[in-house]
């Protein structure tokens, strides 16, 4: 009898499956088997490439002679720890009974790459029946319409290219710049750290995020503080006392004075104390009201997550790494609480949309949002959805935003309070689309005595909308303003939050009001340096090639071309602290160099400096794009690597940097000693 095999990615997901599929399978070693079907796993890679040593002998020693390492034919493997699941897997494959394969590994990129390999080693015949199940998430009815609607698997091809030509450009990349590098420079570079042999890691995305950080640390470290010295007035209106701004605008005894910081500081406090003398001098103290602006402002709740979202927002609100966020939200996606982790896009689909109230209607039974779903669905808010930026079918490559599929509920006692905090946040920021914008009222505020003229802004919430049910992050928030080069400098546009009365009151003063003043101060202040990366900032500076962009909206503008992938990134990470490179504070999730990293930094800067260049990097990412979509042939994309690791190999074969960094290790190892004696 004709049977029908299913390929999943691991033993759990693989369980879902037969759940899934009634047929009350028998337990086999490494699979399940039923009268109809059969389910197994891969447990991850069962296949990798094979290193040099296995082409040729010759590898085996790391040798300028052997290089440029480039393989005509690329030779694959079975990894020795997991041969015994491949036997299994590759057997089913081949099983004369077997008429349809239902490749169920992870819906992306990694999972295809995954399976065909696997069928490659397998020798699995073209002819098979092949079929793609891709779903969003791991309910029954999404993993029975995954089957249902399974497509040729050839209609994944350019995907798979994609992924193998992922796979082969760390492969040598890897290779060829690693060996490269280390034959050229790790003799020195150990000799100077002393103890054993440090050989050199570099790594197309890994060496990009290297330089990033090691950048933003010499900035902060070469940054010089400039003091600054505001002036208030302290003003009152109906006995309602407010602050009110100086700023140098035309008419100014100071406007334009070379004694500025910025339009409303000056860089010494003598001057400030010149002008508040000037003010106090001028009889009556009063201020004459002469510009009043009432405005209302609405914000939208925010996009949808994606995985880079919700990695910097565990790393800002709970302090974990982009590798935990990641592995608690594959947790929540296996139980059935989430659809699919590793996706890019912030929107749902025209398809989900039609049928959101599925997802709403489960969270009724979720006792922190329960009032909240019930109310979308009694106001029927979610019906709309569909014509508003939260849908959008262009913005989606392989799988729309991260949202709780609305079951899986009784798994939520098995989370722990962690990852049950993840879990909220992504119902919170999900039910929260269905809610109506929150409403400010503001008012600004323009004052003159004589030629100088004062400012302030107030502000009042005064319809929360979808803030009822955002989260709260309880941290502190500094009121720096942030200019684009990261220095925090004067605040141009600090907002007062004011109550509604006082708002009533506000609403009765208009140009030409007159406000008595009560005094006047000095407010001082410094420039900051650049903010360092956190693990979650990084992840996003990696999202939008190299930019770390605070503004949610802007972010979306510019997407497009990442560094690395969100299935990656937390493993890029990762691997930079357990090579030493970077180190990660676990309590504020800052991230800062090491000695060792700054150091293999300047050699790759001296050697191949643009692996360095973030926007370079991304560009090779959006190039895999482009062989997934179909629109380069994966050997045009093959022959343009091939060229550029040659070319950067030969360079470093050719070029010796050795006395240039020997005076960069110099300075390196200065600054570290002295940190290490501030330290004690």
């Amino acid at each position: 009898m004709p049977k029908s095999l299913y390929i999943a990615e691991k033993p759990s997901v693989a369980q879902e499956f037969a759940r899934a599929l009634h047929e009350n399978p028998v337990r086999h070693d490494g699979y399940m088997e039923s009268d109809n079907s059969v389910v197994t796993w891969c447990v991850g890679h069962l296949v990798t490439m094979s290193y040099p040593d296995k082409y040729d002998e010759k590898y085996k020693k790391w040798s300028f002679d052997t290089l440029p390492f480039l393989p005509a034919q690329f030779k694959y493997e079975v990894i020795s720890s997991v041969r015994k699941q491949f036997q299994i897997v590759s057997g089913l494959l081949n099983r004369e009974d077997v008429e349809t394969i239902y490749v169920c590994t992870d819906s992306g990129r990694e999972g295809e790459y995954i399976y065909r390999l696997v069928a490659m080693m397998a020798k699995v015949p073209p002819t098979r029946d092949q079929r793609r199940v891709w779903i969003d998430s791991q309910t029954e009815e999404e993993i029975l319409r995954g089957i249902r609607e399974a497509k040729n698997i050839s209609e994944y091809n350019n995907l798979s290219e994609a992924a193998f030509l992922r796979a082969k450009e760390d492969y040598l990349m890897g290779i060829n710049f690693s060996r490269a590098l280390s034959l050229r420079y790790s003799y020195d570079l150990s000799s100077y750290l002393g103890g054993k042999y440090h050989a050199i890691a570099v790594g197309r995305v890994m060496t990009c995020v290297l330089g990033m950080v090691v950048r933003r640390e010499r900035e902060i470290r070469d940054f010089v503080k400039t003091p600054f010295f505001r002036v208030l007035a302290d003003l009152s209106w109906q006995g309602r006392p407010f602050e009110g701004e100086w700023k140098a605008v035309e008419g100014s005894r100071s406007f334009q004075s070379p004694k500025l910081y910025k339009e409303n500081g000056f860089r010494k406090k003598e001057d400030a104390e010149e002008l508040i003398q000037y003010l106090d001098s001028i009889h009556p103290q009063e201020m004459k009201a002469v510009r009043v602006e009432k405005k209302t402002a609405r914000k939208n709740p925010p996009l949808l997550y994606n995985l880079a979202e919700i990695q910097n927002d565990c790393s800002r609100f709970f302090k974990i790494s982009p590798d935990q966020t990641l592995n608690i939200i594959q947790e929540l996606y296996e139980k059935k609480l989430v659809t699919y982790p590793r996706t890019d896009a912030r929107v749902l689909s025209t398809a989900i949309a039609k049928e959101i109230n599925r997802n709403i209607g489960g969270l009724r039974n979720y006792g922190p949002a329960a009032s909240f779903a019930s109310e979308i669905l009694d106001k029927g808010t979610w019906k709309g959805i569909g014509k508003t930026r939260y849908t959008n079918d262009k913005q989606i490559t392989d799988h729309y935003a991260i949202i709780p599929t609305g079951q899986g509920l009784q798994n939520l006692k098995n989370l722990t309070p962690l990852a049950g905090k993840v879990y909220d946040l992504i119902v919170r920021r999900f039910l929260s689309i269905f809610y109506p914008p929150a409403v400010y009222q503001k008012v600004s505020l323009e004052t003159q005595i004589e030629t100088e003229h004062f400012f302030s802004n107030f502000s009042v919430l005064t319809e929360e909308g979808y803030l009822k049910l955002a989260y709260r992050n309880t941290a502190k928030k500094t009121g720096a303003s942030t200019d684009s080069s990261g220095e925090s400098s004067p605040s141009e546009n600090t907002e007062e939050q004011v109550d509604t009365a006082f708002l009533e009151a506000l609403r009765q003063l208009h140009k030409g009001s007159i406000l008595p003043v009560g005094g006047y101060k000095i407010k001082e202040g410094e420039t900051s340096p650049p903010k360092r990366y956190t693990s979650g900032s990084m992840i996003l500076a990696m999202e939008n090639a190299g930019q770390l962009i605070e503004d949610e909206e802007l972010r979306e503008q510019i997407k497009g071309s990442g560094i690395g992938t969100s299935a990656t990134r937390a493993e890029i990470l990762k691997k930079l602290f357990n090579n030493k490179y970077l180190e990660l504070n676990k309590k504020t999730q800052v991230i800062t160099p090491t000695q060792i990293g700054e150091m293999i930094h300047d050699v790759v800067y001296c050697s191949i400096r643009s692996l360095l260049n973030p926007e370079l990097t991304a560009s090779w990412e959006k190039g895999l794009t482009y062989v997934a979509e179909g629109t380069i042939e994966p050997s045009e994309y093959l022959n343009k690597l091939e060229t550029f690791v040659a070319n950067r190999t030969n360079q470093i074969k050719q070029t010796n940097n050795r006395a240039i960094l020997q005076k960069r290790y110099d300075y390196i190892s200065q600054f570290y000693k002295k940190s290490r004696r501030r330290k004690s």
